[in-house]
């Protein structure tokens, strides 16, 4: 079976130290690099940040962590007791959370000027990809097409009904379901981010799930980031030097429903059919909330919608790649 359930990294670190959760290393004279590793929503996780104070270090690391774990315990669709999974169970949710909503509000806004290539209530056709490959002998061609178009029957951003006065959500036909992992990691290491802002902390590179740069490193350059060979994630194509931008990548080759990679996790609810695996496309933004998401829709967008909806979203810059290297790269706002 070829589901790995966890998202597989996109994106690496190049020349980036591993090991223990937590590591201090000699930077300059008086600045050390802490770092630590993890997971977050599946996916691989780090932190890493300059200090000239080992124990400061540690404290803020573990009250991110704790901001990790809140938050996870909100959007994760694997907890049965997370409000998102209290919505898809009841189809409707009292008193949300104002992370839930912030989020929600987010993914509808993505949803509304992308025409619906990226869509949060996805949830129905994924889980039918999901039963589908993890059935006994499932048909390689996939799901049947009436199965897919039933599904597709309950796939609608404009259904979801966000009161964010009253905390409610709730769906407008039964059978609906949302996910905001196209969304979550990248607001989740905005927050993470907060924490650390807090405790006093600025040149960091926090990676949820979503890498962002905050300042340069103390030496003044660059963290620089390698983008994954969609055929090959232990290897990069190309590296981008980043400073203040967090860099999110989608790409259909992060969970493979079957051996031969005909079916992806990243489904364009148009046609309910999933995105190539061999491609990838890597957003650069301000932060983390607006990269995320958008680099699925990115993914899943006509051509000629590309620069509309990087430019309508937020974002700065997004370079396609497969595994021969970068094939495009759009610059929001910028003549054709």
């Amino acid at each position: 079976m070829a589901i790995p359930i966890s998202r597989r990294r996109f994106i690496t670190f190049v020349a980036a130290a591993a090991g223990l959760p937590l590591l201090l290393h000699q930077a300059n004279a008086g600045v050390k690099l802490a770092r630590w590793d993890g997971n977050s929503l599946g996916a691989p996780a780090s932190i890493q940040l300059y200090h000239a104070d080992g124990e400061l270090a540690r404290r803020a690391i573990a009250a991110a962590l704790a901001e990790l774990q809140r938050l996870e315990a909100i959007f994760s669709v694997y907890r049965a007791d997370s409000p998102i999974s209290a919505l898809n169970r009841d189809g409707v949710l009292e008193n949300a959370p104002d992370d839930f909503i912030a989020l929600l509000e987010r993914a509808l806004f993505l949803a509304k000027i992308s025409d619906g290539v990226y869509d949060p209530s996805v949830q129905p056709l994924w889980q039918l990809y999901f039963r589908h490959f993890t059935a006994t002998r499932p048909d390689p061609a996939g799901p049947a097409p009436r199965q897919i178009a039933a599904a597709r029957a309950l796939v609608d951003w404009r259904r979801v009904e966000l009161d964010a006065g009253r905390r409610r959500i709730a769906f407008s036909h039964p059978g609906m379901g949302l996910t905001l992992n196209g969304g979550a990691q990248g607001y989740i290491t905005d927050r993470v981010v907060d924490v650390l802002r807090a405790h006093g902390f600025e040149r960091m590179l926090v990676d949820m799930g979503e890498p962002r740069a905050l300042s340069a490193k103390p030496d003044g350059s660059a963290w620089r980031i390698g983008i994954a060979n969609p055929a090959d994630p232990s290897r990069t194509v190309t590296t981008l030097e980043v400073v203040d931008k967090c860099v999110a990548t989608s790409g259909g080759y992060g969970t493979l429903f079957d051996e031969a990679g005909a079916f992806t996790h990243l489904i364009d609810t148009r046609t309910g059919r999933t995105a190539p695996a061999l491609l990838g496309v890597s957003v650069v933004a301000d932060s983390g909330t607006i990269a995320d998401g958008l680099s699925a829709a990115m993914l899943l967008a006509p051509v000629d919608e590309r620069r509309r909806i990087l430019s309508a979203a937020g974002g700065l810059r997004a370079i396609y790649v497969t595994p021969e290297g970068v094939v495009a790269d759009v610059v929001a706002n910028a003549s054709a």
